[in-house]
């Protein structure tokens, strides 16, 4: 199903609530500074990528990840995860 502009936006306010609060000001942080700059250019498919990673990955396994401390499983190591982590790292 193809999304329109006014559905991406929906998410993305969705996603940006759900970003600003993960539980630990070291994530809110991350997340935060990813939001910023990437949130209102990201596609379908990497608002899922985002989604899974904000609503599957516990918070200590996401800051260990997005701070390159501990290797990430693959089925977390996309575009997005990198993109946070280049920023983690700024």
């Amino acid at each position: 199903m193809t999304e329109t502009i006014s559905e991406l936006e929906v998410r993305r306010k969705k996603l940006q609530f759900r970003g600003a609060h993960r539980g630990t000001k070291e994530n809110d942080i991350l997340i935060g500074r990813f939001m910023d700059k990437h949130l209102a250019t990201l596609t379908s498919e990497q608002l899922d990528t985002f989604e899974a990673l904000i609503v599957e990955v516990p918070d200590a396994d996401f800051f260990k990840w997005a701070t390159r401390k501990e290797p990430t499983p693959a089925q977390y190591d996309t575009d997005v995860l990198r993109m946070i982590q280049d920023l983690s790292n700024a």
